[in-house]
């Protein structure tokens, strides 16, 4: 089973307090030391966060801010250049006009 957060921390802290109190390390090194492990935990948080709140929007059917800006441009370059219309008017039947008849009786 893996250590729930707080208890990493304490057995982190204790790890170093223990090395420091042997002699094993100088208090410059536990601080260089915890330094590094905080913004390893750090990172590891900010990783952890953008994961789940990309899975949530995604869930929701946002759509990203750069999709939305791409959409927004190709959207403006079809306003300026609108595409010629593609499919013609169908051709209408020419009605042929009938030649005058003469009218009986004139």
């Amino acid at each position: 089973m893996a250590k729930s957060p707080v208890n990493e921390i304490f057995s982190t802290l204790k790890t170093y307090a223990q090395k420091l109190s042997d002699g094993e390390r100088t208090p410059a090194e536990i601080a260089s030391a915890l330094n590094d492990w905080a913004h390893e935990s750090a990172d590891s948080v900010r990783s952890k966060i953008h994961e789940e709140v990309e899975a949530a929007v995604l869930k929701m059917g946002f759509v990203k801010r750069e999709e939305f800006d791409a959409l927004a441009k190709q959207v403006a370059a079809l306003k300026k250049n609108p595409a010629k219309k593609a499919a013609k008017k169908a051709p209408t039947k020419k009605i042929a006009k009938k030649a005058p008849t003469k009218k009986a009786g004139k």
